[in-house]
């Protein structure tokens, strides 16, 4: 008989069930609640506590541009049960920006991108300037007067306006914040002039009239609000600006890849919802959806971006 014949049937493994947590877990979001960062892992810990049927509670821990929620997953125990909502701020911008940062880029596991989109710089509707160029002039007219809000220091929302007055040749005051909501809060006050934002963030107090949209970051203007101009196609000086921000889910390092896997399809499945990509729509952003290597392969390509701004403008500050 043909040795062929002789060797055994293969038989079909039975395939090991995705891991659950079978437990609570939680989220820690780095910024206050209100914010992009914050919307994002309550989307995310809606839909897995509806996937797995055990709670999964959101916990907002602000301070020092994302930084104090990041090493509070850094020190928790790599087995899935807590994850962060990060963002470009802690998760890139971070390394070159801080002089004694606790943590580096393998302190954490990246798990999953959720959404990505423009900043968008915008005014209190009652100020009295209505493109890029009244802009420009208003902050020549008084300058280092005029003040501008952050989500913290270190943050997309920082580093998007100081580079944007790099360009214009122009000065401002810096007041950070500890996220998006008490920042918007201060500008609809009339407390601080100007904000450059998450346009996923800011997009209803625009729609409803109270925030007045000037110019977007990306290169492109944005379907979310297609009146609005890209930042470089106002003026000669901000031809070259461009910003995208970025959100995503991250675990503390050693998370064993099985986890990281079913985590990374859970949140997969939740980007590809029809819902989904509809609320991200009206976000003004599209889903960051990426396998567990390809979102490390863009994360370590936004540290080093965001390496080179910093160092070109020579910031350089101590960790909180």
């Amino acid at each position: 008989m043909p040795a062929l014949l002789l060797a055994p049937r293969a038989r079909s493994q039975p395939q090991a069930p995705a891991w659950r947590p079978g437990q609570s877990v939680r989220i820690i979001a780095g910024a206050a609640a209100g914010g992009t960062t914050d919307i994002m892992a309550r989307l995310v810990a809606q839909h897995l506590q509806a996937r797995w049927g055990t709670p999964v509670v959101v916990e907002n821990r602000t301070g020092a541009g994302g930084t104090i929620g990041t090493m509070e997953v850094v020190r928790a125990r790599p087995d899935g049960l807590t994850l962060f909502s990060g963002n470009v701020g802690p998760q890139a911008i971070a390394y070159s920006l801080y002089r004694n940062l606790q943590y580096g880029p393998d302190s954490l596991a990246d798990i999953a991108g959720t959404i990505r989109g423009p900043n968008v710089l915008v005014v209190n509707a009652a100020t009295p300037v209505r493109s890029m160029a009244e802009f420009a002039a208003w902050l020549r007219a008084d300058p280092g007067k005029v003040s501008y809000a952050s989500t913290g220091v270190g943050q997309s929302t920082h580093l998007s306006p100081v580079w944007l007055l790099q360009l214009l040749n122009a000065q401002a005051v810096h007041v950070p914040y500890r996220g998006s909501a008490p920042a918007q809060t201060e500008l609809l006050a009339g407390n601080v002039g100007f904000l450059v934002d998450n346009l996923t963030g800011v997009i209803e107090q625009v729609r409803a009239g109270r925030l007045r949209a000037l110019a977007v970051t990306s290169a492109e203007r944005n379907a979310a609000l297609p009146e609005v101009p890209a930042m470089r196609e106002t003026l000669p000086e901000l031809a070259g600006y461009e910003v995208n921000t970025w959100f995503g889910i991250f675990g503390p390092a050693g998370l064993p890849a099985a986890v990281t896997a079913a985590l990374n399809a859970e949140v997969n499945g939740f980007l590809d919802l029809p819902e989904t990509r509809r609320r991200f729509e009206e976000l003004g952003g599209v889903p960051l959806r990426l396998a567990p290597a390809d979102f490390t392969a863009f994360v370590r390509a936004e540290i080093a971006k965001w390496r080179a701004v910093i160092q070109r403008e020579g910031l350089q500050l101590d960790a909180s």
